[in-house]
């Protein structure tokens, strides 16, 4: 049932470029948004300078454009909260640390970083919890007196109530949390800038999100964000505390988390391979999430009508190059041939396309493209499937002729060239059974005798419905490079 009352987030770090993980977890935030009619805030946390970079902010724009999201509040869109992007908020965070300070749910701690690492580790050596001991949490006045006579200068600590934190993920079910597990910790470091601790709950608080969807490594910090929205509660600021729901890790080799810095991890990666948004979004919503047992396939309209977050999966989802090239081909051949032909644009034209500008054929284009459409993983191998159409010659590679050109394929060449000669070129059928026939005078079968020609005139081993290359390529051209491979041949 949709709940128009939902109020999802979306808040990426503008650092680096965005990789399929955050791809993930914001498919999921949009699809709850969508189907539940509610609003999506997508929110820049940028308040780390010395990481955050206008050259990122840009990147996550142009990606979520690109997937096809839209969002109701946020950058260029505006929205009742803006603004919408942390580092413009400072100081809307200092005045709520204070009035934290003045209720009594925070306080100054003053202890350095040698004494906090010399306690900790004396109650690690004494098997006792290591985290912050509360060292700083009921100083006198005289005593906090005394440490800023020494010149140190506090952080904030948020006081976590001595009682245990037990809440309902909508993934995961009901967790406990139990106090000596979730110590005090910091929200305003001694420079008086913010922590991600702070600024994250309290935008959520003024920006009213009901359901907080994010990744399972955020989740030790959830009884920690439960507490804050109780004390923001009491204090007007916040209206309720939000649901949770902690989405699976991706894992990529080796059972380990895929990271930043794993190469396929990168969203432009899968851009420049040519990806289909749609075909990496249908992938993506897998991991983690199925629309039935016996179906992988589908649109992202029916992923936003069938999405509940509950039935996300809370184990952690294997990411598998080769199912996600499958999925995006299944998504290619979906494409109308109009459209897939404007999808393959950009591969050729430089710099991706081998041959020069003026000798690109739209007409041979045109009536390759559904024969390409039925082949191709990834709109880039587009560039090599066609480039014998375009090319002055083919574009032959040693292996793939060695390969080709076994003992007899110089009289096996000189037949088919006799028999394609007379073929009937209005039929892609006529030319296969011409190289059929010239086969069956050598002994072999299609297979065999196509090898060589296919070779000889489009430069590989393997390729695009090589009759109906031909027949698009031509007649002239097709038996010149059929000679061009016999004088190959007889040089050797």
């Amino acid at each position: 049932m949709a709940n128009a009352s939902v109020r999802v987030r979306f808040c990426p770090s503008p650092t680096g470029n965005p990789h399929v993980g955050l791809v993930r977890t914001a498919l999921f935030n949009w699809a709850f948004a969508r189907h539940n009619e509610g609003t999506l805030v997508f929110r820049i946390e940028d308040t780390d300078a010395a990481r955050d970079s206008e050259e990122s902010y840009g990147q996550l724009l142009d990606a979520m454009r690109w997937l096809g999201f839209d969002w109701d509040e946020g950058p260029e869109v505006g929205g009742p909260h803006a603004p919408y992007r942390q580092s413009q908020r400072m100081d809307l965070y200092k005045d709520v640390a204070q009035k934290l300070l003045d209720a009594g749910h925070a306080y100054p701690c003053y202890c350095s970083t040698e004494e906090l690492d010399a306690r900790r580790d004396a109650a690690r050596a004494a098997g006792k919890p290591s985290g912050y001991d509360g060292h700083c949490r009921d100083l006198s006045a005289e005593r906090k007196a005394a440490y800023e006579a020494e010149g140190r200068t506090p952080i904030v600590r948020f006081r976590m109530p001595d009682e245990s934190i037990t809440f309902t993920d909508l993934v995961r079910g009901e967790i406990t949390y139990l106090p000596e597990n979730v110590p005090d910790f910091g929200i305003v470091r001694a420079n008086g800038a913010p922590l991600y601790t702070l600024v994250n709950p309290v935008d959520d608080a003024l920006m009213e999100i009901t359901h907080v969807l994010r990744g399972e490594d955020l989740l030790s910090s959830t009884p920690r964000q439960i507490a804050l929205y109780k004390a923001l509660t009491e204090l007007g600021i916040a209206k309720e505390t939000p649901a949770f729901g902690h989405l699976p890790y991706v894992m990529g080799e080796g059972n380990k988390k895929l990271s930043k810095r794993d190469p396929e991890s990168s969203l432009n990666l899968y851009r420049e391979r040519g990806f289909l948004p749609e075909g990496l979004l249908n992938y993506l919503s897998l991991l983690g999430w199925s629309l039935s047992a016996d179906r992988d396939i589908f649109g992202i309209d029916e992923m936003v009508a069938a999405f509940d977050v509950t039935d996300v999966n809370p184990n952690p989802a294997r990411f598998d190059l080769k199912k996600a090239e499958a999925i995006n081909a299944d998504h290619i051949r979906l494409l109308d041939v109009k459209d897939f032909t404007e999808r393959c644009a950009p591969w050729l034209k430089a710099p991706f396309a081998p041959w020069a500008p003026e000798d690109f054929d739209e007409a041979k284009w045109q009536a390759m493209a559904p024969h390409a459409q039925s082949r191709l993983k990834v709109l880039s191998e587009i560039t090599d499937n066609v480039d014998f159409l375009f090319l002055p010659e083919p574009a032959h590679d040693e292996a793939s002729w060695t390969k080709a050109m076994k003992e007899g394929s110089d009289a096996l060449l000189r037949t088919a060239r006799e028999k394609l000669d007379t073929a009937d070129w209005s039929s892609a059928e006529s030319l296969k059974e011409a190289v059929l026939a010239a086969g069956e005078e050598h002994g072999l079968k299609l297979g065999k005798a196509q090898a060589p020609v296919r070779v000889a005139v489009t430069g590989r081993t393997i390729g695009l419905p090589l009759f109906e290359s031909l027949q698009i390529l031509g007649k002239d051209t097709t038996l010149a490079r059929v000679d061009a491979a016999l004088a190959k041949l007889a040089a050797r």
